[in-house]
């Protein structure tokens, strides 16, 4: 029997002498959310492993630690195990880490998805879930997985003649044949673009479990999370996928992308997009997302932001999107004129971005341009009708799959 120990004492030894001051930290918790206790959780750095049980309310606490790059895994006879990283941890840094466990993990095989594709529903049902504005960040991340798939098939085939029905069941059976991480990532993406969530859900987790350092299937998973609004598990995935190697645009341009505020308002969030400008200062989309999370969290001085955004457009002179959060940082220090020239850069470089006209419509109102704040007017309208109806029509051809549980 396992003799009970506090972290801190398993600790003592090995980091005897040392002045390390950061901490790993978090709750170990079943598939229905409820804490295991007595779990064993493992921490481990290079050659070194420290290892400690969970308390009643399923809580572990590594301290004190040295910076440097962590592994954590957790594991319960009766409920399973999982893990999480590789993920850094700084000086003086404190990290939360979170685990839940399945037992699915301890499969060494793929078991077959618990449903089947029987048809498809009426494509005018929209299905997703949040506000709008998550539901279309959902839809733009849907898109953004898609383009991480490396095969061409059958399936694909299909797909492009408007067999979606006969695609899906291709990508099922190739997956079920032969679960190649390639096959299980296409079956999971082929159910995301198509808003079955839950589904995709199932089909990344297992893949997932498979194939644990494989940075696209932690973003399938989760963007299909993100999509039936488990923010909070989604979260934890998107934040893995960046520490898998942090040196990787990828996932923290997919997290750029996110807009629920249960993520966006998170220190992790922020952490990942200050490390990604860290990493890679000449990137611009780096610069830009870094930048725009300090905004909605006025976060840091409005000059630091602005610096970060004036390097971000002259990287690339093409990111409206960068010009336009620009513009409102010059207004809101009451610097008009260069508000109004910087938000016109956006509308050049992006004549559909809605948000540009209608900034430049204010700018041009406070300081008196009535006529061409009303011609602003006009074009954010115009722009809002044409973005309403292509999303109308994108959705309106995504045929949605109905689903039969498998026969035993």
């Amino acid at each position: 029997m396992m003799k009970r120990f506090t972290v801190g004492a398993l600790l003592a030894v090995a980091l005897l002498g040392q002045n390390e001051k950061s901490s790993v930290e978090g709750f170990v918790r079943d598939s229905q959310g409820k804490p295991i206790g007595a779990a064993t959780v493992q921490l481990k750095i290079a050659a070194q492993t420290f290892t400690a049980l969970t308390d009643a309310q399923g809580h572990y606490n590594f301290e004190p630690l040295r910076a440097g790059s962590y592994t954590v895994h957790a594991s319960e006879s009766k409920f399973g195990e999982a893990h999480v990283g590789p993920f850094p941890v700084g000086e003086d840094e404190s990290k939360k880490v979170d685990l839940t466990l399945d037992s699915a993990a301890k499969a060494e095989f793929f078991d077959e998805p618990t449903f089947i594709v029987a048809g498809v529903t009426d494509p005018a049902l929209r299905g997703g879930h949040g506000s709008d504005p998550v539901l279309r960040s959902a839809e733009a991340l849907a898109k953004s997985t898609a383009s991480l798939r490396n095969s061409l098939s059958v399936a694909d085939a299909a797909e492009k003649e408007g067999k979606a029905l006969e695609a899906a069941r291709e990508y099922q059976r190739a997956a079920e044949l032969e679960p190649t991480e390639t096959h299980l990532f296409d079956w999971g993406t082929e159910l995301l673009i198509h808003r079955a969530a839950d589904q995709a859900v199932e089909v990344f987790t297992r893949g997932n479990h498979l194939f644990p350092h494989s940075t696209r299937m932690l973003l399938g998973l989760a963007v299909a999370l993100y999509s039936r609004g488990s923010y909070d598990e989604a979260a934890r995935r998107f934040f893995e996928a960046t520490d898998v190697n942090p040196s990787d645009p990828a996932p923290y341009l997919f997290l750029g992308k996110v807009t629920s505020a249960e993520i966006t308002e998170s220190s992790g969030f922020a952490e990942r997009l200050r490390r990604f400008a860290s990493l890679q200062p000449e990137n611009a989309w780096a610069n830009y997302y870094y930048a725009a999370s300090l905004w909605k969290r006025r976060a840091a001085a409005s000059r630091k932001i602005q610096a970060l955004l004036e390097k971000s457009v002259r990287l690339d002179p093409h990111l409206a999107v960068a010009f336009l959060q620009l513009g409102i940082v010059y207004a809101d220090q009451g610097k008009m004129p260069k508000a109004i020239s910087t938000y016109q850069r956006a509308v050049d470089a992006s004549p559909s971005l809605e948000e540009a006209h209608y900034r430049l419509a204010q700018a041009y109102r406070k300081i008196g341009e009535t006529a061409k704040a009303e011609r602003e007017i006009e074009l954010y309208q115009e722009s809002k009708k044409q973005s309403a109806q292509e999303l109308d029509r994108e959705r309106a051809e995504i045929q949605q799959f109905v689903f039969e549980l498998r026969k035993p």
